[in-house]
């Protein structure tokens, strides 16, 4: 027959089924039988429930309705495995076999207690021992975890072991409470720790729960919410539907199922624990809502991942797409031929009321070519046959003929009671067992986990393939591995988007509301100086606000610029260039100088101590190059110190040749010898720059400069602290007043012969110096940033190129320029002219006679401010004899011929003329 005519045999048998036509009250409890050495019990459910009786007044045994073609191709799993391992070497070297007896537990826990009742029971010692049935020495089943759980208590009196071969409730797995449970599949909490890692790697962080009441689905759905908390899933929410289909709220509670899901409209993945029959009316329910599920993502669990029959008269783009969970699968090919070969084996079908059954119910199906081919029953049970349970099946009995044959291979199992439940039990327990070629073992918990296949349903040409395998679970390092081909499959998905809330971008973070979901959240911009640098952070990180900074919302931290005043500054540059003009023109003239030393120029320049002066010159220009670059903190010592002490000793040389000016003109010349005692430059030079030493040597031991991070918004800025600012302002203040000195000085003898006097030049030099420092402190206080060193340099550098301009290059323009003034005779002849225009328009100026011989003497002070050096003036009169200009450079030498008094750089002189007039004059050269 065409399989299209297979299909309506079938629907014709499950639309009598579903009637409640088929009644099984006349069959025997135990369905199927077979002798053996060994007899295994079986428990599968064979119908679909029980006629429910609305009053109960006695026990009794309820009819079972509703025959499962599913559950039946299950028992003949079990059957053609231990017929398989009876032919396998494993027992036939020991010549003993298995038997069984399977029950029917009509998917109803009270039907499966009393079928269990059977396995515990002892022999009827009354009768003819050699008709009676041997004990049952292990049990194979149930297929639901609720009725596995209620048989595994009854079983533990006796130590029988039981394995299950789709019961994966996690609650089994507690050898304390089912220490002889055992079960070819893995635990709930795996394939829950599948889905949710399934769900993590798709981004769908709000989904729904629907799952059916009792054992295992309350248990499923525990172990599944804890997961999906932990990993950031939340459940927006848990349909339980009622285990019973005919319960009185059954019909309101799928009602309110699909109303749930059309009430969350944001929730595109359902994650589903529910029974295959229960899948089928929600799906119905929802197509009564008039709504279609097309976008949704339906992940199942292995309970109805591999039942198509849950979409009814419905196709499978109704409902959108059906992402499943099953157990591994074997080979079907000799299972398939067992079936195809079945109708030939008539002792089995005499010792099996279930396949009777079937039979008489395909009688019922009015197919006329019936009773000639055995084809439709084989097409039949081949479609209902699930891979998976057939290998888990197949599994449990390889594992207990294993066991057997350990257990046989030391004593004799032919004589009844000699093997023992409990032996076998632990037998299994250490057991390793092969199938297909492959080895098997029961882990600590008595489970064998062999990870899940992932399947994608699919409907091509309107025929649906549930079988499609794209992914395979490993409950190792609990991950995902794609078959080649079906990765897109799969993958494209992803694109479903199942959330409650959108993802915060980097730069936000999330605000949960009080009371909702950890899932539905507010986006909000992370402040100023805090960022985050990922998607979905719980807050915001902060930025080191000593080195980084960031704008609201932003996603990372930017490195604060660091600022100083730096080499490649522009203005930096420029007054780089003016330090390094100014050392070099220092140089020049310290050259310049020494070459032309004895000149009078030069000697009135001061001699020795201008070769000082330009030296210090040298080092203050050079403290203002590390006023540039990053500092350090021996940057900050040097810079301050080496300018503090280097224009002091520049202040204190120009000091003593300002105090020379008034010890030669400007005092009582009654004075002037004690004066002249304690007069000695050097040691005044010395003893400046010396009270300066104290100050830098105090300030550097007691809070010395040193390097300053000042961190603003965006910027670091990096500096000098000053560290004691009073020791700062002493060392300026204290040059201060040497120049306050310098000025006084100066300015009394402003009005000095030409060629002598330095006093503008000094006036000059130190009124300049004096204003850029008084400028420079308000703008010093009041000012802050990278340019601050630039303020102290600008300052240095005028200092300095006024005491070179005022001092230097004067007397450089006429060493080089105009040589005629640089000659003893040139600057005697100033001198003369000065000391005549003194004595004519002087009103300090008196005659007094004291006698014809002498003549008149008269006195005059003058004021001449340059070194000193030695020549003779033009004689008065022709006959006048000379006067002691040019003197020895002696301290206190006396010239008996012209009672000439001489000092060292500065002469008291007494002069005789020859007129009648006598002249007497001090002046200091």
């Amino acid at each position: 027959m065409e399989p299209m005519g297979n299909v309506l045999h079938l629907l014709v048998i499950l639309s009598l089924l579903e009637k409640g036509n088929a009644k099984v009250g006349h069959f025997k409890a135990a369905g199927a039988t077979a002798p053996g050495d060994i007899i295994i019990g079986g428990l599968f459910p064979i119908h679909e429930g029980v006629e429910e009786s609305p009053n109960i007044s006695a026990p009794h045994e309820p009819q079972c309705i509703r025959f499962n073609m599913v559950g039946f191709t299950q028992a003949l799993a079990m059957i053609h495995a231990v017929e398989s391992a009876n032919r396998s070497p494993v027992l036939t070297t020991l010549g003993i076999s298995l038997g069984y007896r399977i029950h029917d537990s009509c998917s109803d826990v009270t039907t499966a207690l009393r079928a269990s009742a059977d396995f515990t029971q002892e022999p009827n010692t009354g009768a003819n021992t050699s008709t009676c049935s041997p004990p049952i020495m292990a049990v194979i089943g149930a297929s639901s975890s609720e009725i596995s759980i209620a048989v595994a208590r009854q079983l533990n009196l006796e130590l029988i072991p039981q394995i299950s071969y789709a019961s994966t409730a996690i609650i089994l797995s507690d050898k304390i409470r089912f220490p002889a449970f055992l079960r070819t599949v893995p635990s709930d909490l795996y394939q829950t720790r599948a889905m949710v890692q399934l769900l993590s790697d798709s981004k769908w962080t709000w989904v729904g729960v629907v799952t059916t009441d009792g054992d295992y689905g309350r248990s499923a759905l525990d172990s599944f919410v804890s997961q999906a908390t932990a990993s950031g899933i939340c459940v927006a929410f848990k349909e339980i539907l009622p285990n019973s289909l005919t319960s009185p709220d059954g019909e309101s509670a799928f009602g309110q199922a699909a109303a749930t899901l059309l009430g969350n409209p944001n929730v595109k993945v359902v994650v589903s624990f529910a029974r295959p029959i229960h899948m089928m009316y929600l799906y119905q329910e929802l197509r009564v809502w008039g709504s279609l599920l097309g976008e949704k993502v339906w992940v199942a669990s292995d309970g109805w991942s591999s039942s198509k029959e849950v979409l009814g008269e419905m196709d499978l783009l109704d409902i959108g797409h059906v992402v499943g969970f099953s157990f591994k699968r074997g080979n079907l090919a000799p299972f398939h031929r067992y079936l195809m070969n079945l109708i030939n084996i008539n002792d089995v079908i005499g010792n099996n009321s279930f396949l009777k059954e079937f039979y008489s119910l395909l009688n019922k199906s009015g197919d006329p070519g019936f009773g000639s081919s055995f084809t439709v029953p084989a097409e039949i049970l081949l479609n209902n046959s699930d891979a998976k349970v057939v290998f888990s099946v197949e599994m449990a009995v390889s594992a207990i003929a294993h066991a057997v044959a350990d257990i046989c291979s030391k004593k004799d199992c032919k004589t009844p009671g000699t093997v023992q439940p409990w032996e076998v039990l632990e037998t299994l327990r250490g057991s390793h067992f092969e199938l297909e070629g492959k080895s098997y073992s029961f882990d600590q918990k008595g489970d064998i986990n062999l990870g899940y296949d992932v399947t994608l349903w699919r409907s091509v040409r309107g025929v649906i393939n549930i079988h499609d395998v794209v992914a395979v679970y490993h409950p190792i390092n609990n991950s995902f591995s794609y078959t080649s081909g079906n990765t897109k499959n799969l993958t494209d998905l992803r694109d479903v988007v199942s959330v409650c809330s959108p993802s915060c971008e980097p730069g936000k973070f999330k605000k949960f509301a009080q009371g909702q979901h950890t899932c539905c959240y507010e986006c909000i911009n992370c402040t100023e100086n805090h960022y985050s640098n990922n998607i979905d952070m719980h807050q915001c990180l902060s930025c080191d606000t000593k080195r980084e900074w960031s704008l609201e919302g932003s996603s990372g931290c930017t490195h604060k610029t660091l600022e100083f005043f730096s080499w490649q500054d522009g203005f930096a540059e420029v007054l780089l260039a003016l330090a390094a003009l100014g050392i070099i023109l220092v140089l020049l003239v310290g050259a310049l100088f020494l070459h032309h030393h004895q000149t009078p120029v030069v000697r009135a320049a001061g001699g020795p101590l201008s070769q000082i002066i330009l030296l210090s010159l040298v080092g203050s220009f050079v403290s203002a190059v590390f006023f540039v670059g990053h500092p350090s903190s021996l940057q900050c010592k040097v810079r301050q110190v080496l300018f503090g002490l280097s224009f002091t000793l520049c202040v204190s040389c120009i000091l003593v040749k300002s105090l020379k000016i008034l010890l030669a003109f400007q005092l009582n010349p009654d004075r002037k010898d004690v004066l002249r005692r304690l007069y000695q430059p050097y040691a005044i030079i010395c003893l400046c720059v010396a009270l300066q030493v104290l100050t830098c040597t105090l300030w550097l031991v007691l809070q010395s400069p040193r390097e300053k991070a000042t961190v603003f918004t965006t910027t670091v800025l990096a500096e000098c602290d000053e560290g004691s600012q009073v020791a700062f302002g002493v060392m300026l203040c204290y040059i201060a007043v040497l120049a306050l000195v310098c000025f006084a000085c100066a300015f009394k003898g402003r009005k000095l012969p030409q060629k002598y006097n330095e006093a503008r030049f000094i006036t000059f030099s130190m009124l300049l110096y004096l204003m850029s420092w008084l400028i420079f402190v308000p703008v010093y206080v009041t000012t802050s940033g990278k340019y601050l060193p630039a303020v102290e340099m600008v300052v240095i550098l005028i200092s300095n190129y006024g005491i070179l301009s005022c001092h230097f290059f004067p007397k450089c323009y006429v060493i080089l320029f105009k040589k005629e003034h640089n000659t003893k005779s040139a600057f005697m002849k100033n001198i003369y002219e000065y000391s005549r225009k003194g004595i004519t328009d002087s009103s300090s100026v008196f005659e007094t006679s004291v006698s014809q011989t002498e003549g008149y003497r008269i006195s005059h002070p003058y004021s001449i401010s340059s070194p000193s050096f030695f020549m003779s003036p033009p004689p008065i009169e022709p006959t006048a004899p000379q006067n002691c200009w040019s003197v020895d450079q002696n301290i206190q030498s006396i010239d008996p011929a012209t009672h000439c008094t001489v000092v060292d750089h500065g002469v008291f002189v007494t002069g005789q003329l020859t007129r009648p007039h006598r002249l007497r004059r001090s002046m200091s050269l």
